[in-house]
C-alpha cells in the first residue's frame, strides 16, 4: 500500500486554523502561553494563601534568651511556614557577628539558678553562669547559637535588624552575620505582624 499520500495529524490548534482562516496560528500559540502563565499564577497564588506565617519579636540579647526565637523560627521553617524574626535593641546582638559570640546568661533575678541573688550579684557570676550553660549545651549536642542562626538562614526565616536600633547603638550594618536583613523599620515589622497566623514576643 502507497503511503505517498498520508499526511501527519494536526495540532487541535492547527486543525483549527486551517479549517477556519480568520485563526491566526501565532496569535492562538501567544494565547496558549498566556493560559499557561495564568494557570502557573493561580496555583502560585494558592499556595501562597495555604502557607502560614509567623513573625517573632526578639528585644533580649542575653545568652539563654537567644535560644527561643531562632529554634521557633528554624522549626516553623522545616514546616514550610513563611517566618520572620524582628530583633530590637538587645535583641539586635544575637544577630551581630561579634557579640553573638560573647552573649552571657544572667545569675541575678533568675529563680532557677541553684545560688541566692547576693551570690549571683558578685563580679564574675555571670561569666560562670554562661560557662556552666555552654558546658550542658556541648554535653546535651545541643546546637549553638551560631549553627541556629545558620540553620534559620539556610531554612529561608528573614533574620531581620531594626535600622532604629543599629543606629541607637552605633552599629554598621557590615557588623551582622551574612544573610541578616538589615534596615528594616518598625512599620514593616508591623505589617508582616498584621498579615501573620502567629506573632510572638521574645
Amino acid at each position: 500500500m502507497s503511503t505517498d499520500n498520508q499526511t501527519t495529524p494536526l495540532e487541535d490548534g492547527e486543525a483549527d486554523a486551517e479549517s477556519n482562516p480568520e485563526i491566526d496560528t501565532a496569535e492562538l500559540q501567544a494565547l496558549r502561553e498566556r493560559v499557561e502563565e495564568l494557570e502557573k499564577s493561580l496555583a502560585e497564588a494558592d499556595l501562597s494563601d495555604n502557607q502560614k506565617k509567623m513573625t517573632i519579636v526578639a528585644t533580649q540579647g542575653s545568652f539563654d534568651m537567644a535560644y527561643p526565637p531562632l529554634i521557633l523560627a528554624s522549626t516553623a521553617a522545616a514546616f514550610g511556614w513563611e517566618v520572620v524574626v524582628f530583633h530590637t535593641f538587645w535583641g539586635l546582638d544575637i544577630l551581630h557577628e561579634e557579640k553573638s559570640k560573647d552573649l552571657k546568661l544572667s545569675a541575678v533575678g533568675n529563680p532557677n539558678m541553684p545560688v541566692p541573688n547576693a551570690v549571683a550579684a558578685l563580679p564574675g557570676m555571670d561569666t560562670i553562669a554562661t560557662k556552666m550553660m555552654q558546658k550542658k549545651i556541648d554535653d546535651n549536642g545541643t546546637a549553638t547559637i551560631e549553627e541556629l542562626i545558620d540553620l534559620s538562614l539556610e531554612s529561608g526565616v528573614d533574620l531581620q535588624a531594626c535600622q532604629m536600633t543599629i543606629e541607637l547603638m552605633d552599629y554598621d550594618e557590615d557588623d551582622f552575620h551574612d544573610g541578616v536583613t538589615t534596615g528594616v523599620g518598625a512599620a514593616t515589622a508591623l505589617q508582616h505582624m498584621a498579615e501573620s497566623d502567629i506573632q510572638l514576643l521574645v
